[in-house]
């Protein structure tokens, strides 16, 4: 695509640290940009992709003050739900729900002394972003969302249930292939349910197996284009380990959100700018649900890129979430 932009320039923190947040979770948090600037706070993927140095540069960093922290049980925080040791990587899951990570904002915004904040969250984050602002409507100066999820059932079905197999059958084979025959069949239910128990497995090497399956499964539908590069950092073992045990954690339990629920609470939303940035052709989150969190949120702006799958750093999707930051810089 000619005339789309580059993300701002590499940056390295001015500051980090550690915080505890209880149930014996601490998470890595970090500053970058100018510590005088506009509060923005990135919420990544997943849930369990963890925060990398590139999605520091979504930001104008002379303009923001960009906060970045990685949630319970991933990333650099601790525990971690690819330790080594059973009880640690269990406890990593310990405590670990869509209300604790909410909570974990306000005891970082406090922290940091931020009074209000842009909040940018895509996919997962987007999920995590939107039942932030409708719990603290008060500290949230705009939204800017990607690629929006909100493990409603049909949701679930789509990705984990059979129906991206419709596009993808050759690599929904690969996805079925750690479960056993009978469940290749049964739903998203049966099948998010096998992959559990092969993710607790005591056995490393099954349990590495069907973490890799699970993270490629996501990692090879997420472009427009297929990148190698994107499924090869998707299948990383511990990358892929933590972010299959969370994301499928997560998925078990339908985000510990009751059906339907932040789009039926969209309405707390009346009166926070927003963009939606969504993928024409996004697989993973289809743009159905960008649509209805569009018309159920009275004032925000829908941007529909017409060349894109659901990840991040493509041109287009990359060019609207920069376009975004600027204009609420």
């Amino acid at each position: 695509m000619s005339g789309v932009r580059e993300p701002y320039p590499p940056i390295e923190p001015y500051e980090h640290g550690m915080l505890p947040v209880g149930d014996g979770h601490e998470l890595y948090w970090e500053c970058c940009g100018n510590p005088d600037g506009k509060p923005a706070v990135f919420l990544h993927g997943g849930p369990g992709g963890g925060c990398k140095p590139f999605h520091r540069r979504a930001f104008d960093p002379s303009a923001y003050q960009i906060i970045l922290v990685d949630q319970r049980g991933c990333g650099r925080s601790r525990p971690h739900a690819a330790s080594p040791d059973p009880d640690t990587a269990r406890a990593a899951l310990t405590a670990n729900t869509t209300g604790h990570l909410v909570a974990d904002l306000e005891l970082l915004r406090a922290h940091l002394g931020v009074e209000r904040w842009l909040v940018f969250g895509g996919s997962w984050g987007s999920t995590l972003a939107l039942a932030y602002a409708q719990a603290h409507p008060d500290q949230v100066t705009e939204l800017v969302l990607r690629g929006i999820f909100t493990l409603r059932r049909w949701e679930l079905d789509w990705f984990y249930g059979g129906g991206a197999s419709a596009l993808f059958p050759d690599l929904w084979a690969k996805f079925l292939a750690p479960l056993p025959p009978e469940l290749h069949q049964a739903g998203s239910v049966a099948i998010i349910g096998g992959y559990h128990r092969l993710l607790h497995d005591p056995d490393p090497a099954v349990a590495g197996r069907a973490a890799v399956a699970w993270s490629v499964w996501e990692g090879a539908t997420i472009t427009l284009v297929p990148r190698p590069d994107v499924v090869g950092a998707f299948g990383t073992p511990e990358f892929a380990l933590a972010f299959a045990r969370i994301e499928n954690h997560y998925m078990r339990h339908a985000g510990f959100l009751a059906e339907g629920q932040l789009l039926r609470d969209a309405t707390l939303l009346a009166g926070i700018p927003g963009v939606i940035v969504q993928g024409r052709y996004d697989i993973a989150t289809p743009a159905r649900t960008a649509w209805e969190l569009h018309r159920a949120w009275a004032g925000s702006e829908l941007v529909m890129v017409d060349d894109a799958g659901h990840a991040f750093d493509e041109p287009g999707i990359r060019d609207a979430l920069l376009t975004a930051t600027d204009r609420f810089a």
